[in-house]
């Protein structure tokens, strides 16, 4: 009976935890949770200094995030789901940024439909499909600095008309 109780006893605990959800999202309580602070917006060679290349992926920004590099009017917003937040915000021919290592990175145009900081390279391929909220499919390559492979992903992209 002893063990019943501890053994229900420690899946409760271990329960109680999972209500706790650290990631960006829609699903906090403004009263209850500060306002989120943007990360820091660094150049390439500065935010993925001593990090191995193998771990970097693009991050969901945050609405903060956004405010701090002056909103999505005008730019093209890729998502890596129809519904979610921007992992990476540019201009056809402009300005970009993407979300790495917990920085915000600038990056300039570097001919069609690619971008860079330093060593880092972003590129887009559009993908001739929609997705079910009718968002046009696109590729985003990621190019680490020293990296030995590319890294691509699937997502969505808004731009204006």
């Amino acid at each position: 009976m002893n063990r019943i109780i501890f053994a229900a006893s420690a899946l409760a605990l271990g329960v109680a935890g999972c209500n706790q959800n650290t990631a960006p999202g829609n699903d906090r309580e403004a009263e209850l949770e500060p306002p989120a602070s943007p990360a820091a917006i660094e150049p390439a060679s500065v935010a993925l200094a001593n990090v191995a290349t193998a771990i970097v992926k693009p991050e969901t920004m945050t609405q903060a995030d956004v405010k701090a590099i002056g909103g999505t009017d005008g730019r093209c917003v890729f998502r890596l789901t129809e519904v979610g937040f921007p992992s990476f915000v540019y201009e056809a021919g402009g300005e970009g940024f993407i979300k790495l290592n917990g920085k915000l990175i600038p990056l300039q145009a570097a001919g069609r439909d690619r971008f860079t900081s330093d060593n880092l390279l972003v590129a887009t391929r559009a993908v001739d499909e929609t997705g079910n909220a009718g968002m046009q499919a696109m590729e985003v390559i990621v190019v680490p600095p020293e990296a030995k492979d590319e890294i691509g992903y699937r997502g969505y992209v808004k731009c204006p008309a």
